[in-house]
C-alpha cells in the first residue's frame, strides 16, 4: 500500500468518525429528523467518493508498470501515469493509472480496459440513471432532478449524447433475446400497428424568418409506427355480452360475466424509418414467439388501408381484424347524423346497431345505409355520412367478421396499441413546444421501448459487454456470461416443457 492509499484510508477514518458523530453526538439530540436525514445524504455521498477514489488508487497501484506486449507483438514501455476523470453518482473524481507509449507504435493504458471504462468521463451507474430521467422527463427536466438529488451538474448536451449512444446497441439487443418459454405464453398470438405523429424539425431556410406567417410552423410531423406484440388467452364472448359491457347496459341473468385475461410477454417497438421498416421488424419477432403452443394468430389494426396491406403482406399466416374500436367510431358518425348528438335516442340505437355488426350483419347495415342515403328526406350531410361509412365498412368487411372473432375468444380491439401511441410516443414527444430531428427522437423511442419492455438492466448488461468488445476485445470479459446466466436458471423449466422443440432445447442447453 503505497502513501496515497494510506492518506486516504486515514480520511475515510476520519470522515467515518464524523458521521457517527453527527448522528450520535451532542448537536444530533436537539438535531430535528429533517436536518439530519438531509446531511447524512450529503456526507455519504462524500463518504462514497473518497472509497471510490480509494477502489481506484488501489487498483491502480496493482497495476504493473513493466513493459507491455501489443497484440501485433509490440513492445510498448512504461511512459507514466496520466489522469483520468471519472463522473460517479458521488460526484467528479480524478485518478492516475499507468500509460504505455511507444512512438510509431501508439499507447495503451491496460487499466482502463480492466475496469471496462468507456471511452468518456461519465460512469455506467450515472448515464443510466440519468438516461432513465429523459426516457420519462424531458431533458433539462431530467438533469434538473439529478442535480437536485446528487448535487451533479450535467447539461442537456450530454443527455442527447449518452442517449445516442446507449440506443446502438437496442435492436442487436432484442435480435439475440431468446424467444418467452412455451409454459409463459398463451395461445394466441397478437400482432398489432398504428401510427403516430412526431414534431420533427424542418431543415432551416437560407434566411430564417423574423416572425412566422399564417400557417406556417416551426417543424412538421413524421408518422412513428407504434408495433406491439404479445400472446393471450382465449376469451369466448357474446356480441350480447360486449355490446352489454361497451354501452355499460345492465346485464340479463342469464347472461355469464365476461372472462379477460391479460397479455403476457408484450413488447412495444416504435420507429420512423417507416411500416416496411416496422412490420418487418415485428414479423422477426413473432417467429421468436411463434410455436406448436401457438393455435390462433391475430393481427389488430385501424382501417390504414397501406398498413392492411403491409400486414396481409408481412404475417400471410394472421388473420386480419379491423379494430371494433375505430368501426364503431364510423357508426357514431352516422348516429349524430340521422338523430343529432343530443338525441335521447341515439345510445340505444347504437347498441342495436353494434350488436348487429358483432353479429355477423355488416353486409346487411351497409346495404340499409345505402338505401337510406337515397330518400329524398335525407339531407345532403346525412347522406354524405352514410356513403362514408357504408364504403369504409364495404372495403373492411373481410376484417369484421366479428362474430367468428368473438367464438373463437380473439382480441377485437386494439388497446393494447392505442395505448402505447399515447403513453409511449405522445407522452414524451408531443408535450408542449417539444420538436425532434428524426435520429434524436428515433435513438429515445429505442430507449423509450427498452424501459417499457421491462428490459432496461439486462439491455445495460448487454450494452456494457458490446461495448467493451468493440473497444478492448475479450480480454478479461464473458460476452455471454449474462445469457449463460438466464439460461442455467431456465433449464429445469424447459426439460418439462413438452412442447419446446428438441432442436432448440439442445442449442440452450449445449449454451448452458
Amino acid at each position: 500500500m503505497n502513501c496515497d492509499s494510506e492518506e486516504l484510508i486515514k480520511d475515510i477514518r476520519a470522515k467515518l468518525e464524523n458521521i457517527l458523530d453527527f448522528v450520535s453526538g451532542e448537536a444530533a439530540a436537539k438535531s430535528t429528523a429533517d436536518h439530519v436525514e438531509r446531511n447524512l445524504f450529503k456526507l455519504l455521498l462524500s463518504m462514497g467518493a473518497k472509497l471510490l477514489l480509494l477502489f481506484f488508487t488501489m487498483r491502480s497501484n496493482l497495476c504493473s508498470r513493466e513493459s507491455i506486449q501489443t497484440e501485433k507483438g509490440e513492445t510498448l514501455p512504461y511512459h507514466r501515469d496520466t489522469y483520468h476523470n471519472y463522473f460517479s453518482i458521488f460526484g467528479k473524481i480524478s485518478f492516475k493509472r499507468p500509460y504505455f507509449y511507444k512512438q510509431g507504435v501508439g499507447g495503451q493504458i491496460p487499466l482502463d480496459g480492466e475496469l471496462s471504462l468507456g471511452k468518456d468521463c461519465y460512469s455506467d451507474f450515472l448515464r443510466e440513471i440519468l438516461e432513465y430521467l429523459g426516457v420519462y422527463n424531458v431533458y433539462g427536466k431530467g438533469v434538473d432532478i439529478l442535480e437536485r438529488i446528487l448535487g451533479i451538474s450535467i447539461s442537456t448536451r450530454v443527455l442527447k449524447h449518452t442517449i445516442c449512444e446507449d440506443s446502438t446497441d437496442v435492436e442487436a439487443y432484442y435480435e439475440q433475446k431468446l424467444a418467452p418459454l412455451a409454459v409463459d405464453e398463451s395461445e394466441i398470438l397478437v400482432i398489432q400497428a398504428d401510427g403516430k405523429g412526431v414534431p420533427i424539425i424542418l431543415e432551416e431556410a437560407a434566411e430564417a424568418n423574423v416572425r412566422l406567417g399564417k400557417g406556417q410552423k416551426h417543424g412538421q410531423k413524421k408518422e412513428s409506427i407504434v408495433t406491439a406484440i404479445y400472446s393471450i388467452k382465449p376469451a369466448i364472448r357474446k356480441a350480447k355480452e360486449v355490446v352489454a359491457s361497451f354501452f355499460k347496459l345492465p346485464v340479463e341473468a342469464e347472461e355469464s360475466k365476461i372472462e379477460y385475461f391479460k397479455p403476457a410477454n408484450k413488447q412495444i417497438w416504435a420507429t420512423l424509418d417507416g411500416k416496411d421498416t416496422a412490420l418487418s421488424r415485428l414479423s422477426t419477432q413473432a417467429a421468436k414467439y411463434d410455436g406448436s403452443h401457438i393455435k390462433h394468430r391475430v393481427a389488430l389494426c385501424d382501417g390504414c388501408e397501406a398498413l392492411q396491406t403491409r400486414i396481409n403482406t408481412h404475417f400471410p399466416n394472421f388473420t386480419l381484424i379491423l379494430d371494433f374500436i375505430h368501426a364503431s367510431e364510423y357508426l357514431w358518425d352516422v348516429a349524430n347524423r340521422l338523430l343529432g348528438e343530443k338525441s335521447a335516442e341515439r345510445l340505444d340505437w347504437m347498441a342495436k346497431q353494434t350488436l348487429r355488426i358483432l353479429s355477423g350483419e355488416t353486409q346487411q347495415l351497409i346495404d340499409e345505409f345505402l338505401e337510406i342515403a337515397k330518400k329524398s328526406t335525407t339531407t345532403a350531410l346525412q347522406k354524405e355520412q352514410l356513403k362514408k361509412t357504408a364504403e369504409y365498412f364495404k372495403r373492411n368487411l373481410p376484417f369484421m367478421d366479428y362474430s367468428t372473432y368473438l367464438a373463437n375468444g380473439w382480441p377485437i380491439a386494439s388497446g393494447v396499441i392505442e395505448g402505447a401511441c399515447r403513453h409511449f410516443v405522445k407522452d414524451r414527444c408531443e408535450l408542449s413546444g417539444m420538436r425532434w430531428n428524426q435520429d434524436g427522437a428515433e435513438n429515445l423511442l429505442r430507449l423509450r421501448a427498452v424501459a417499457e419492455n421491462g428490459d432496461w438492466d439486462n439491455y445495460h448488461k448487454y450494452r456494457r459487454q458490446q461495448r467493451h468488445i468493440r473497444l478492448y476485445g475479450y480480454t478479461g470479459f464473458n460476452p455471454e456470461l449474462l445469457q449463460v446466466q438466464s439460461l442455467n436458471n431456465d433449464l429445469a423449466v424447459l426439460e418439462s416443457v413438452s412442447s419446446c422443440k428438441p432442436d432448440c432445447y439442445q442449442k440452450l442447453k449445449a449454451a448452458a
